[in-house]
């Protein structure tokens, strides 16, 4: 598979047609292949890229301290420039709607549009504190424990329950656990990232057009952060996904793919 060398570490990624440059951002525990219901609906009409960040699947795990959000953030922005295709219509799930957040924030010359599927993170105070359900920092913290004892399917257990609920790891096919099993120990990386919080100042100043998305299943605090940086955003619009959680793209394709591309045609 491709992949674009970025201050010396391979992304690799997935392509499909061609047209305007879309790249896709996947989250916690997944990879390019998280992206697989969006390719040939996307790809028709765009140059539909789904990336791996880095230390994810293919790759191999190393725990050198660089699974952060600012490292992640500063590897988008330097696939985008190698791209050069210009500025991309940028679309990021759960930890990819973080980073991709951050890249408009931080390199707003390179989004055309932006599209926050349940961006994960947390609320600083002036946009109303911490979601009153999320308690992601402790989740995480015990589910890297168990994985960093061997004892992934529980690890991964306590992930899938604090972002889909009761039973979520049950109900993923086995195509999807395949993906959470390959990228389980990122996790432990992941854990000590101490993400920032969204402010009210940051989401005023992305004035690019941007989509959020929600699935009617979610967990309450994704549609927490939604609400207040639909509230805070300049130009944001919002919709919910039918018979979707927190795995939207994945749980309801057609319906996502569907209103993503609406967004991105400008209807």
């Amino acid at each position: 598979m491709p992949s674009i060398a970025i201050d010396g570490f391979p992304i690799a990624y997935a392509e499909a047609g061609s047209g305007p440059p879309l790249l896709m951002i996947h989250g916690t525990l997944g990879d390019q292949r998280s992206w697989g219901g969006q390719m040939a609906a996307f790809g028709a009409g765009h140059h539909a890229i789904a990336v791996s960040l880095r230390h994810c699947w293919p790759g191999a795990w190393t725990d050198d301290g660089d699974f952060t959000i600012a490292r992640h953030t500063a590897d988008i922005a330097g696939v985008i420039r190698a791209l050069g295709e210009g500025p991309v219509r940028l679309v990021g799930h759960s930890r990819g709607g973080h980073i991709a957040f951050r890249v408009a924030q931080h390199h707003p010359d390179l989004v055309q549009s932006l599209v926050l599927l349940e961006p994960g993170g947390e609320l600083d105070e002036t946009l109303g504190g911490a979601p009153p359900a999320g308690q992601q920092g402790a989740a995480f913290a015990k589910g890297a424990a168990l994985i960093g004892a061997g004892q992934v399917e529980e690890g991964l257990t306590v992930i899938a329950e604090h972002t889909g609920g009761p039973g979520a790891w049950a109900k993923r096919s086995e195509a999807r656990k395949a993906v959470n099993r390959d990228n389980a120990r990122t996790l432990l990386g992941q854990v000590n990232e101490q993400r920032k919080p969204y402010s009210r100042a940051e989401a005023q100043g992305i004035a690019i057009r941007t989509l959020l998305v929600g699935g009617d299943q979610s967990q309450p605090q994704f549609g927490v952060i939604l609400d207040a940086l639909q509230a805070a955003m300049p130009n944001a619009a919002r919709v919910t996904i039918a018979r979707a959680a927190h795995s939207v793209q994945a749980d309801n394709p057609a319906d996502f793919n569907a209103a993503v591309l609406a967004f991105l045609d400008g209807h």
